[in-house]
């Protein structure tokens, strides 16, 4: 499997699949959105994005790990916050040579420790991670908050 770290020469491509992820957890279209938060993402380096290159040059899936610390570990730690594979090429190994790219891409950074968040619903992603050795979190509640910014607002 062709993997490879994402560069600007991608945003086009990589944009459509980043758009195709939002609207699986049903955002609205945004092609526009989604290439202006991509292009940052892989102007600023805040980000590792990696992406699977078909044969014929196309990107058929992505992953993309955000960099963090763990205070009680007192290490850094990797959220692998975003993977997709083109629903044309689901259950061809894409998803499965993404996540072990991630895990080998973090371990060679010195991180030995990746977090992810997957909905309830979302039977085959969690079946693949389990079959990649990762384990549900039994121990910890996880919140969120959601409000207006002044950004916003405009």
């Amino acid at each position: 499997m062709s993997i490879r770290h994402a560069t600007l020469d991608d945003l086009e491509p990589l944009s459509a699949l980043l758009d195709g992820y939002r609207q699986f957890y049903r955002q609205k279209p945004d092609l526009a959105g989604a290439r202006q938060f991509l292009q940052a993402r892989l102007e600023l380096g805040d980000s590792h994005i990696l992406v699977h290159e078909s044969p014929a040059g196309e990107l058929q899936g992505f992953v993309q790990l955000y960099p963090l610390l763990s205070t009680v570990r007192l290490a850094p730690l990797w959220l692998l916050n975003d993977l997709f594979v083109a629903p044309q090429a689901r259950r061809s190994g894409v998803g499965r040579a993404l996540m072990l790219a991630a895990r080998e891409l973090a371990g060679s950074h010195g991180v030995g420790h990746l977090k992810l968040a997957t909905e309830i619903d979302n039977r085959t992603a969690q079946a693949l991670y389990e079959s990649l050795g990762w384990q549900r979190d039994t121990t910890f509640y996880h919140y969120g908050l959601l409000f207006d910014t002044q950004a916003d607002q405009g």
